[in-house]
């Protein structure tokens, strides 16, 4: 690295500290600190995040001069045997039908049925973990899915041939009803004032499952499914992140751990999708800080002027603050790429920005898995007596109805711990797959290196913005 590109990299350091620095600090009052009784201060946990960022891109710039993640080669592992995979799509599709049947017939009581626990807490934050671990492990399961390639291989029996899709998907949608999905269920998860009561999810159950199945049947299952599917879609995204992939041929494969995503299409909505994943995170912590519990009701007072009940207006508030978010994290990484930009014309922003668009993915699994972390580990532990009772009529099928949840099985610092070291890891994985990429974009490593002191600004960013939103809620 040149002299004057460690005099850049020092200016940068400097700031990008004080940036740290001052945005968690100025939520430690309202956040875990009282409750965790952390060893260390909320402030010292923000610098030494950032000043592991900064070391790990002098790592990189001095030590990372080829591209290592830009093929993902794999080595076959094991070859799944045709039934096990039709066991996998039995049990998908058995879940399913017990979300709808406790849904509609069980108790209409959020705590005693199977339906809300299972929706909110394994299959949306349980599968996106199990994605990153095992790879795409929805795909085995997804009940829509199954549904469609069935449906399919009846009208082959019936017809004799294979049934093509009589449409094909448009270019120009890529990936916008996905993220159109992601969004409609952030909106019921963190808006809808209903959105615990059981028959109302298994409605929205149906709904969904009815429209994927449809799609699935005019523009193919592939095909519809990798783009406008939000959930198969999403668990796909995070499993790129995986060392363990599902091959073509339904055999397991090992990669270097990143390479995966990589290879990631960027194509109409990629963007979007990405952005929402971190966008809907970051709303969800930020409406339970204080900044925004203190500003809330008078714009909820304002917005109801209007006219609107207080239901309306509770809900389209919360809407905008959600707007906010996914236009603030969009805008964020859009400042990056105007620095990478600025460092040389070689390339237009537009083609930087679908550069670079993947290296935000372990970022989204970094906000997610900080931010759930602990629902996950205090609410899964529900299933176990919900399996026994899953409607929430006094049955004891497997003889654990009676079991608790346990809080004290992990502690706040461990908690604490854990969502630091997932909003570093992810951050630092986002660095790396930028390094990467830069060094194939330009063929001089020092100019890669110039390019990324804005990315490195991105990460730090995200990782200050992130820390507060965990230090204001205090979860």
């Amino acid at each position: 690295m040149s002299a004057r590109s460690r005099r850049r990299l020092q200016t940068l350091t400097g700031g990008l500290l004080l940036i740290a620095l001052a945005l968690p600090a100025a939520a430690q009052a309202h956040g875990i600190v009282g409750r965790a009784d952390l060893p260390i201060p909320v402030w010292l946990f923000s610098w030494t995040a950032a000043i592991v960022l900064v070391v790990s891109f002098v790592a990189l710039s001095t030590l990372w001069r080829t591209p290592q993640l830009q093929r993902s080669s794999e080595r076959r592992l094991i070859a799944f045997p045709a039934p096990l995979e039709w066991l996998g799509c039995v049990v998908g599709l058995g879940l399913y039908a017990l979300v709808l049947y406790s849904g509609f017939a069980g108790a209409q009581e959020t705590n005693a049925n199977f339906s809300v626990t299972f929706i909110y807490v394994i299959f949306w934050v349980g599968l996106p973990v199990l994605s990153v671990i095992f790879g795409d492990v929805f795909a085995a399961f997804s009940p829509w899915r199954t549904t469609a390639r069935l449906v399919r291989w009846l009208i082959r029996l019936v017809r004799g041939a294979r049934p093509e899709p009589p449409l094909r998907y448009p270019a120009r949608l890529g990936m916008w009803p996905a993220a159109a999905g992601i969004v409609g269920f952030a909106w019921l998860e963190l808006i809808y004032l209903e959105k615990d009561h059981p028959a109302t999810l298994a409605a929205l159950s149906v709904g969904y499952f009815a429209v994927m199945v449809a799609g699935m049947l005019l523009f193919g299952v592939e095909e519809f499914a990798g783009q406008a599917d939000g959930f198969g879609v999403y668990f796909n995204l995070l499993s790129r992140l995986s060392a363990l992939s599902r091959r073509e041929d339904g055999s397991l494969a090992l990669r270097r751990p990143l390479s995966g995503v990589t290879g990631l299409p960027i194509g109409a909505g990629t963007l979007a999708f990405i952005c929402t994943v971190i966008g809907t995170t970051t709303f969800d912590g930020f409406s339970n800080g204080g900044i925004w519990r203190t500003n809330e009701p008078e714009l909820q007072q304002l917005i109801a002027k209007v006219g609107l009940g207080q239901t309306a207006s509770i809900e389209l508030t919360y809407s905008l603050g959600m707007v906010f978010c996914l236009l603030l994290i969009g805008a964020v990484y859009r400042i990056g790429i105007y620095g990478v930009h600025s460092v040389s014309g070689r390339y237009s922003r537009d083609e930087l920005t679908r550069a670079f668009a993947h290296t935000l993915v372990p970022i989204g699994f970094a906000y997610v898995l900080a931010h759930y972390f602990s629902l996950l580990i205090w609410q899964s532990q529900a299933m176990a007596y919900l399996i026994s009772d899953p409607l929430g009529n006094g049955a004891n099928i497997f003889g654990t109805a009676g079991y608790e949840i346990d809080y004290h099985v992990i502690s706040y610092a461990a908690i604490w711990y854990v969502q630091v070291a997932a909003l570093v890891g992810g951050h630092v994985s986002g660095l790396a797959l930028a390094h990467d990429r830069a060094l194939v974009l330009y063929e001089d490593p020092e100019e890669a290196v110039r390019s990324q002191y804005w990315m490195l600004a991105v990460m730090v960013a995200f990782t200050s913005f992130g820390l507060w939103l965990l230090s204001s809620v205090g979860t």
